[in-house]
């Protein structure tokens, strides 16, 4: 029988670091099954209380003690949480304590310093990266990819616009990306498309196991000649060639998150990140 464990991320802001940690050590587990539950902006001792009552119910519910992971910073808040009925694991405490050793100093202990700190230019950056990414998405326009810092080129429903986002937004990269059309890939699939012509040396290819494909476009287009395996194992099968033949480096996304295939991208076309 597979074990079932209830988690809670709670936070003081929006709870994206408390989950980015969190998820990282649970998928190092495998065998267990998880309900993840965030509960962000607990910066009140009475949102503190009202948090330890639904830990501690859902606990008496579900017959086993929840796990709590934790980025509160204000100590009195933080000492609220640990009086619940639950396995706490406190980055901040766990982290911070160490460093102020090292670093000889104490740290502020000032809620949302993160984003307060965040400037007005890196703000602006991602914003443009963002817009940069939705106006040159699937190949709607080409007149500014001498601006791009990497093209992805694949078959429709590969990852390519996610990821171009999220360059856009983690990174500050200019991700434009060009699809594989059928009439591309079935017409001369060996040669480049004129419009790439320029700029192979910012392309990276993105591929997709054939079954999983057919199971997106089924979502979007279900019973259609788009959406058949025959027809996806084709484009997938005739858009790798043109990526070996053109030698343009190349991911499968079957099986790897946006994050990783971002980092991956970034790590393989040695693009260097603009915010941080």
């Amino acid at each position: 029988m597979n074990v079932r464990r209830t988690v809670f991320f709670v936070s003081d802001r929006t709870g994206i670091t408390a989950e980015t940690l969190g998820q990282s050590l649970l998928t190092q587990f495998d065998h267990i099954e998880f309900d993840l539950i965030t509960m962000p902006f607990i910066d009140t001792h009475e949102k503190a209380s009202n948090a330890v009552v639904r830990i501690n119910s859902t606990g008496q519910e579900k017959g086993i003690r929840p796990i709590v992971f934790s980025t509160l910073i204000d100590p009195e808040i933080r000492e609220i949480l640990m009086t619940s009925n639950a396995a706490f694991f406190d980055f901040f405490e766990t982290f911070i304590s160490p460093l102020e050793s090292e670093l000889s100093v104490q740290s502020s202990h000032v809620v949302g310093r993160y984003h307060s700190q965040a400037s007005d230019t890196a703000y602006q950056i991602r914003i443009d990266a963002v817009n940069y990414a939705l106006q040159n998405d699937d190949g709607m326009s080409t007149k500014d990819y001498d601006k791009a810092d990497v093209i992805l080129v694949g078959v429709s429903r590969s990852g390519k616009t996610p990821t171009c986002l999220y360059l856009g937004l983690q990174f500050g990269i200019h991700g434009a990306n060009y699809p594989l059309t059928e009439e591309n890939l079935l017409s001369r699939y060996s040669k480049m498309p004129d419009a790439l012509e320029s700029y192979r040396k910012k392309l990276y290819g993105l591929s997709i196991n054939p079954d999983r494909l057919q199971k997106i476009r089924a979502e979007r287009r279900p019973d259609s000649r788009y959406a058949s395996l025959k027809q996806c194992q084709l484009e997938v099968f005739r858009a790798e060639s043109l990526f070996y033949s053109e030698n343009i480096p190349f991911l499968n996304t079957t099986m790897i998150s946006v994050e990783e295939i971002a980092a991956t991208i970034m790590h393989e076309m040695k693009l260097v990140r603009r915010v941080h």
